[in-house]
């Protein structure tokens, strides 16, 4: 009889060890199976809050061009209620306007609401002594500006031209032709990021904590509690004046127009007994409105009502006009007339006005004559021209977006001119807002 013999154990042990090899990579392919699954399913989360933050971005938009049609005082900055102009939810995902204050103090939370590009000086009209007076802006900068933008190819003091520019490592030339967008600014030769950003490297007009850390991370800055934006927070190109060709425009011009335009408008504005007692240009020529404002006898009051459909013919500043009601201490610094020594009394009076001042007349009072008409050729009380600077995200505080609109109002219907998505600008909503939307990233409605 054969009695079966058990397996010698060294057998069985390595049978052991192979199912314990076996099981372990079947572990292994489960868990890189599942890692690779959730990324996927991260990935497909981050896909879809991105899309929602898209679809705020949109609606954003439309609730700025509603508020844009329908205002009541054309040419004035809307006011966004405080919900509206902060946090606004759009279903599961949130938008911000990003907007700007008037000085830049040490302000770690965004200011929102809609900005004025009218505000800032036009790189195609602003003189190189008014380009100078920006901050960290330098002469040659401004002079190769003046190059960049001219017709010819003679070399301005201190200034670039192709001649330059084709001895680059990747030459090419100069424009020599009006800037399209202020993104042009990096092509100007002498362009550095200290000069077009400062310390607000993400451009939101607040100051972040990497731009007050002195040189631990990017970008350098001098720690002192204060942003120090750059060049590109002061400029803009579309503030060329109103669009002829857009519906709508009615723009009388008190140097070339028959006088019998403005009579018209009088008339119908005033009465014809008061129309009768104010002055017309009667051939005169005027240099700014708010000359003819000086001559025709109006009260504030009244000049406001017509300032928005009056303009002058003068080549020289053709558009590019700003606007005294909210252009900042260091643009109005640039202008000649108000300067250094007056900004500041500028921007102190004009808080004591009504708000949603719509009127130029109003600097009389606080320049003196010769200043006055030093000024009054680049100044303006009303804008059509509007930037919209929109971030959002989607659920969960995820899928970051921010896109930026010129919206023109010249014409009968607000129109987009100009969209830039900045993915790469960095996180525009302030540190608290990035903690906040972490501690409630399960639900942020019920907090909101």
């Amino acid at each position: 009889m054969n009695i079966p013999h058990p397996a010698p154990r060294q057998n069985r042990g390595s049978v052991l060890i192979i199912v314990l090899w076996v099981t372990l990579g079947l572990v292994t392919i489960a868990l890189l199976f599942g890692h690779s699954m959730m990324l996927s399913f991260r990935a497909a989360e981050h896909r879809a809050a991105g899309w929602q933050a898209e679809q705020a971005i949109e609606a954003g938009l439309r609730y700025a061009i509603y508020k844009l049609k329908n205002l009541e005082d054309r040419g004035s900055i809307p006011v966004l209620a405080p919900h509206q102009a902060g946090m606004v939810p759009v279903g599961e995902a949130f938008f911000w306007y990003i907007g700007r204050t008037n000085t830049f103090l040490s302000a770690f939370l965004p200011t929102f609401g809609i900005q004025d590009e009218a505000a800032k000086l036009n790189l195609n009209t602003a003189t190189q002594e008014m380009l100078e007076g920006l901050p960290n802006m330098t002469p040659q900068f401004a002079a190769s500006i003046v190059d960049w933008r001219d017709e010819d190819d003679e070399l301005t003091e201190n200034g670039a031209e192709s001649a330059t520019y084709l001895q680059m490592d990747s030459p090419y030339e100069a424009k020599n032709a009006p800037f399209d967008s202020i993104d042009e600014l990096h092509l100007v030769y002498g362009a550095q990021p200290q000069f077009l950003y400062g310390e607000d490297i993400n451009r939101n007009g607040i100051l972040d904590p990497n731009e007050n850390d002195g040189d631990l991370t990017y970008p350098p800055d001098n720690k002192d509690g204060r942003l120090e934006p750059g060049i590109l927070e002061y400029v803009t190109v579309y503030t060329s004046g109103p669009d002829p060709e857009a519906e709508g425009t009615q723009m009388i011009d008190l140097n070339n127009d028959d006088d019998d335009q403005l009579s018209t408008l009088l008339e119908e504005t005033f009465g014809q007994a008061r129309a009768q007692e104010l002055n017309a240009p009667g051939g005169q020529t005027y240099e700014s409105i708010l000359e003819y404002f000086n001559f025709s006898g109006m009260t504030e009051e009244e000049f406001a009502q017509i300032e928005g459909q009056i303009t002058v013919s003068n080549e020289e500043i053709e558009g590019g006009l700003i606007n005294v009601n909210t252009a900042s201490e260091a643009v109005l610094a640039c202008i000649p007339g108000i300067g250094i020594e007056n900004a500041a009394t500028v921007v102190a009076q004009r808080q004591s006005n009504e708000p949603g001042t719509a009127t130029v007349t109003w600097i009389s009072n606080i320049l003196d004559e010769d200043a006055v008409e030093d000024a009054s050729p680049y100044l303006s009380g009303t804008t059509s021209h509007y930037l919209i600077d929109i971030a959002a995200v989607g659920r969960g505080g995820k899928g970051y977006r921010r896109t930026q609109f010129v919206i023109a109002t010249d014409g009968e219907e607000p129109r987009i001119i100009a969209r830039k998505h900045l993915p790469r600008s960095g996180w525009a909503l302030g540190e608290p807002t990035r903690l906040w939307l972490a501690e409630n990233k399960q639900n942020p409605l019920r907090s909101f």
